[in-house]
């Protein structure tokens, strides 16, 4: 089990951070928490401790992340609340049991499980399917997924509609730094969005909606082969109620035929 070090900054500053980073006044948060605003603006200013009850309760009202929730409870004093293991270790056998079981039954269908850095954690046989031709340097552990999605030396080339997939897969991006702030997301993004958004012939990089077929209800991934186009559209799964932060930052990321020849090339490239 992982240790976390002390947080640099006092709980207070952490606890404003959270709630101007979720847009909540004080009053918002207090009606919420059940407190009064004074307490609130106590606590943020230094002027009052928080318990160790009150902390888990604002970060329930927050939606703060298990890892943060540990780094708020170290900065106001406490021990951290929930552990951390790796998938590997006796104390989540279960988990790892899911896991496998969930790869192997979503074939012929490629599925990654990723963690909060989108680093593959693991992967079904069917994932070949798109590392196929991807630079050996993209695939050395760790690997990076939206990297290589996005890495002109990994998938991007063969992503027929990549400026639409790149627009998608940033804003997905966006929207998890917006939630969790962390710097390392950030970092990627800013790696990621220096990449081209086209596949070579000049196309314009587009918004997220741009160039979906009338009445499409998702963006798909549209993805050169050697049998052809494959179209694809992706689900996200995670594990409910997670008490253990290596759990809630676990996903497992399916990718659905989006038409019927591309579910019969699966099919067939696994001999079904």
């Amino acid at each position: 089990m992982s240790t976390l070090v002390d947080s640099p900054q006092p709980v207070g500053t952490l606890l404003r951070s959270w709630r101007e980073r979720r847009r909540l006044s004080q009053l918002d948060l207090a009606n919420q928490a059940g407190v009064s605003p004074r307490h609130v603006s106590f606590l943020e200013t230094g002027r009052s401790r928080p318990t160790r009850t009150m902390l888990l309760r604002l970060s329930d009202q927050l939606d703060i992340p298990l890892r943060e929730r540990n780094t708020l409870l170290l900065a106001g004093g406490f021990a951290p609340a929930y552990p951390e293991h790796s998938l590997s270790a006796v104390p989540m056998a279960a988990i790892a049991a899911a896991v496998g079981q969930i790869l192997e039954a979503q074939l012929p269908n490629p599925t990654v499980v990723v963690d909060r850095h989108w680093t593959m954690v693991d992967g079904n046989a069917a994932v070949a399917l798109f590392t196929d031709g991807c630079a050996a340097h993209l695939l050395e552990p760790p690997v990076n997924v939206l990297r290589l999605s996005l890495h002109p030396d990994g998938m991007a080339p063969r992503i027929v509609n990549l400026a639409q997939w790149r627009a998608h897969l940033l804003h997905r991006l966006d929207s998890q730094i917006a939630a969790t702030g962390d710097p390392a997301l950030r970092e990627l993004a800013a790696e990621l969005s220096r990449y081209p958004s086209d596949n070579g012939d000049g196309a314009p990089e587009c918004h997220e909606g741009a160039g979906l077929v009338p009445g499409a209800l998702v963006v798909p991934i549209r993805f050169a082969t050697a049998a052809g186009e494959l179209a694809f559209l992706s689900t996200t799964t995670v594990f409910g109620t997670p008490l253990d932060v290596t759990v809630a930052e676990l996903a497992i990321e399916t990718f659905y035929p989006a038409n019927p020849e591309t579910a019969a090339t699966l099919r067939r490239n696994a001999g079904r």
